[in-house]
């Protein structure tokens, strides 16, 4: 008798492993976070034969655990509760991370009754384990009541356990595949985003018989904020236009995208003779389109040059951007008259003539240059930059900006770049 026992037990124990083998292949297929956790609530009640299970999710940042799914006539009420570590049976059993068998509940004075006065559920016994991976807790798998009025045994504790420990590596892995999934798709995003905005830079300057341009832009991102323009309104008016947005990615190239659309339409719609063209007005009026349609911490610093070459009179704007400045032989004459950066209040734009004479050259950047950092956190600065600019003037604004750049190069010395890089020479033949 004995002996038929034994061999019983021993078939049982057989049934019983390749029972969890199954189950442990079924939650280790690839599927998403959802589909597991439903699949190990069912599955824990299947080979448990329990009446109710749940799973409860360990927020290291709240330092709580919650309810993810649970299953059972009154699981939508059990999903909307979260404990503390140490609060109640699944709190105890996290903070401590050992495993619970506990025979009556309401005898146990960890139990917290309030979910059962509440949903007329009997809490009468219940297994509760910590899923940990590695060392971290994953958060904690409970199954209540076994059924036919039956007790959980100490073989029950060691088949949940087993099944514990691979819930926490599967549970692991489908995060990690999430985020992997949540990566490609956001690389995809930016890298539509980046086509976007490369499109919306200028793939040629026009030429001019009495004007030398150059302009690039280096962006430290996949999309930035940097954004630099050369509109020909008519033959005798050209807008010259450099704008850095606040931050880096999607938001900052949504406003890039807003800028560049306005002064387009701007231009296109004008209703007076665009030989009559208001530089101030297209400042004021870009101002308004931004603060209505970005948030507060959203923001431009813009400079806006406007050349007549009838006269060669020059009309600068800066709205709170970096000094742009003007080479003049050994002369540098500062460009800063204007107003605040672009979307924070509505107000009214200074501007600044100047007279330009032959060989006058301007340099307009932004301050990914001058606070570019080495990898002694020191700045590049505007001193550097002025001696930078100053040892080719007479090589030609594509000269003139490769060496401010190689020297950029030079003084970083290998550290990252933290932020957009654009510069451009405006030079008078």
């Amino acid at each position: 008798m004995t002996e038929l026992n034994s061999n019983s037990e021993i078939q049982d124990i057989i049934q019983e492993m390749n029972y969890l083998h199954e189950i442990s292949q079924r939650i280790s297929e690839m599927k998403s976070l959802d589909q597991l956790l439903n699949e190990i609530i069912e599955s824990c009640k299947e080979v448990l034969k329990a009446e109710a299970s749940s799973l409860l999710i360990y927020d290291e940042k709240l330092n709580e655990l919650y309810f993810e799914i649970a299953t059972g006539e009154k699981g939508e009420q059990v999903i909307k509760k979260s404990f503390k570590m140490g609060e109640g049976i699944a709190g105890w059993v996290a903070e401590h991370r050992e495993p619970l068998l506990i025979e009556d509940c309401y005898e146990d004075p960890r139990f917290n009754k309030e979910f059962d006065i509440r949903s007329n559920f009997r809490t009468k016994s219940m297994i509760c384990v910590p899923m940990i991976r590695k060392e971290k807790l994953i958060g904690v798998i409970q199954v209540i009541n076994k059924k036919g009025d039956k007790i959980f045994s100490e073989r029950d504790l060691n088949i949940f356990s087993i099944l514990a420990s691979q819930c926490a590596i599967s549970i692991e892995n489908a995060r990690l595949t999430e985020i992997q999934i949540q990566q490609k798709s956001i690389e995809r995003e930016l890298k539509t985003a980046r086509a976007i905005q490369q499109n919306l830079l200028p793939s040629k300057l026009p030429e001019f018989k009495d004007l030398d341009v150059y302009f690039t832009l280096i962006p430290a991102k996949q999309v930035g904020g940097d954004y630099y323009n050369v509109y020909k309104i008519t033959d005798d008016l050209t807008l010259f236009f450099i704008c850095d947005v606040s931050g880096k990615s999607i938001s900052a190239a949504l406003i890039v995208s807003t800028i560049c659309s306005c002064i387009m339409t701007y231009l296109n719609l004008l209703k007076i003779s665009k030989e009559k063209f208001d530089l101030t007005e297209l400042v004021k009026s870009l101002n308004r389109v931004l603060i209505e349609s970005t948030t507060e911490e959203k923001f431009a610093t813009c400079w806006f040059g406007l050349y007549r070459h009838s006269d060669k009179k020059f009309i600068s704007i800066n709205a709170g951007h970096n000094v742009t400045f003007l080479f003049r032989g050994k002369e540098i004459i500062e460009l800063k008259e204007g107003g605040l950066f672009l979307g924070s209040i509505d107000m009214d734009f200074k501007s600044e003539e100047i007279q330009l004479r032959k060989n006058d050259q301007i340099l307009c950047y932004t301050d990914g240059v001058p606070e570019a950092t080495n990898i002694d956190f020191n700045f590049f600065g505007d001193d550097e930059l002025l001696v930078s600019a100053s040892k080719n003037l007479d090589k030609g604004p594509e000269n003139i900006v490769n060496t401010i750049l190689s020297d950029l190069r030079n003084f970083v010395n290998g550290a990252e770049q933290s932020d957009d890089i654009t510069c451009g020479i405006i030079k008078v033949l």
